[in-house]
């Protein structure tokens, strides 16, 4: 699993990434009232806005960590959204990313890297 400054983690499974966002995210976000997640066949550069999340707190983006074409999208938040809550780094995931660029990852955090990083906030 890697991670970004602005708290999203992906994770491989053979060429296609899973994204969603860490535990820290979802704490910071409070209780998740919405998702909105992207259209299946959308293309995002690493950096475009990925997804939307809403909680009772505010609404937030969710930024794609690598470039690529959406495969999948978690589409069962829309019923159950408070699952990013509940399970951040699992289930609830918000989009699959069959990727245009494999050494973007290389860019990203890995765990210890992204907890030291915590440390600073």
């Amino acid at each position: 699993m890697r991670f970004t400054k602005d708290h999203e983690w992906i994770e491989l499974e053979g060429d296609v990434a899973v994204i969603g966002v860490t535990a820290y995210a979802a704490e910071q976000l409070g209780d998740v009232v919405f998702v909105e997640t992207p259209e299946v066949g959308k293309q995002v550069k690493a950096g475009d806005n990925l997804a939307v999340v809403e909680s009772v707190k505010a609404a937030s983006d969710v930024y794609a960590p690598v470039s690529g074409e959406v495969v999948e999208a978690n589409e069962a938040l829309a019923d159950a959204p408070e699952t990013v809550n509940a399970a951040p780094e699992a289930a609830g995931w918000f989009a699959k990313l069959k990727l245009a660029n494999p050494a973007e990852l290389d860019q990203l955090m890995d765990r210890p890297a992204y907890e030291a990083y915590l440390q600073t906030l």
